[in-house]
């Protein structure tokens, strides 16, 4: 991620993990004081180290730092304050983090924002997510739908309202792996549901990309979702499809 030249705002075709291209963290881990020194350094470089090393080790007394340079200058720090953010969670940086979302003109930024608020399992994540998934780059509806998916345990009503958008993207996303995302988001949420109405339409949407989707790594998460909620009738097309080879 850091040899490229984030001014581009093309960012379509970077649909990996959020931290993939984080270097690895040296052994033994860095030393939480002398990186909580250097979160206010002058130099971006450090803060920058500073910030990436949070993506590994955790520490509240970060956590406030971290917020603040997520309005970094360089997108760099940016970018590494909201994945150390996704790592150091906390209710008081969800607000900030959803500013981020909506100002930021960084994809590399929105992508890690994202991330992080799924990680920060908040009820406020919901509609910046959602926006997200709808109206943002391929890298950050990908993990807008993921993000969606890790907010199963919040409640009920979020569940209830998330899942109809997902189904809408997995039905229509040009992207074969935000489709994938969001199959696998649905069944996350599927097992928080009772066998009511938004549950069927959530199993219909499954099945359809199962029988009908033309990336076959879209099927399998969408059968992988059906297998973990464990639907009788997810259980038997699956098992109809196996039996006739088409899987």
């Amino acid at each position: 991620m850091y040899d490229r030249d984030l001014s581009a705002l093309n960012l379509d075709d970077e649909l990996d993990s959020p931290l993939d291209h984080l270097d690895e963290a040296p052994a033994p881990k860095p030393d939480p004081e002398k990186m909580l020194l250097l979160l206010a350094s002058s130099v971006p470089e450090q803060r920058m180290i500073a910030t990436r090393a949070f993506c590994e080790i955790q520490d509240e007394r970060a956590i406030p730092h971290l917020i603040q340079l997520l309005s970094d200058p360089c997108p760099l720090v940016r970018v590494s304050a909201a994945y150390a953010l996704g790592r150091n969670t906390s209710p008081d940086a969800v607000e900030p983090l959803i500013d981020r979302l909506n100002l930021d003109w960084n994809g590399y930024v929105r992508k890690g924002v994202v991330w992080a608020l799924g990680n920060c399992a908040d009820r406020r994540a919901l509609e910046p997510l959602l926006e997200a998934l709808k109206t943002d780059i391929s890298a950050v509806r990908l993990w807008a739908a993921s993000s969606l998916g890790q907010l199963a345990n919040v409640g009920y009503e979020l569940v209830i309202s998330a899942i109809p958008p997902l189904i809408y993207s997995l039905r229509t996303d040009p992207i074969a792996a935000v489709r994938s995302n969001c199959a696998w988001a649905i069944g996350q949420l599927c097992r928080e549901l009772p066998s009511n109405v938004v549950y069927a339409g959530a199993i219909d949407s499954l099945i359809e990309v199962l029988e009908e989707d033309e990336d076959m790594g879209v099927r399998e998460d969408a059968k992988a979702s059906l297998l973990r909620v464990g639907d009788p009738r997810g259980l038997q097309i699956i098992e109809e499809l196996e039996l006739d080879g088409l899987l």
